[in-house]
């Protein structure tokens, strides 16, 4: 047989008929599951236990996280979806609320405050004289 060493092409340079890696994916997968079916109706199919997968997702999630250029992608595609949503939120006019942040107004004092409802003139929201005496600086 003519063609590379690995004898995938005929001799006339095309690609060979023969195999299972020539085959259709949809015959691939219907021998494939015949094969599925057939070991575990004889029990020689393995099954996973619960600790092998564990063991498995570790594994595979060590090798993902060494490749660092892959693990970027991944962290500014996180970066990029947040700052989007975060930006839309803005645009509607609504400020960014999930579960994650909460926005509570700073006040003049310094100190987050806690009532969320009462606000002054100004739009801050200030805090009772116990609020600003029990974490207050005294200078």
């Amino acid at each position: 047989m003519a063609g590379n060493p690995n004898g995938s092409t005929n001799g006339n340079g095309g690609k060979s008929k023969r195999g299972f890696a020539s085959m259709d994916p949809n015959r691939q997968r219907e021998i494939a599951s015949k094969g599925g079916r057939a070991a575990h109706a004889k029990g020689t199919a393995h099954e996973w236990s619960s600790d092998e997968a564990r063991v498995a997702g570790q594994k595979g999630g060590i090798a993902v996280s060494r490749d660092r250029a892959h693990m970027a992608a991944i962290g500014r595609e996180g970066g990029e979806s947040r700052s989007r949503a975060s930006r839309l939120a803005r645009e509607q006019g609504r400020g960014m609320s999930s579960d994650r942040e909460m926005q509570r107004p700073v006040t003049r004092e310094g100190g987050m405050s806690l009532d969320r409802g009462a606000s002054s003139s100004s739009g801050m929201t200030r805090q009772s004289s116990s609020e600003t005496t029990r974490g207050a600086d005294p200078r």
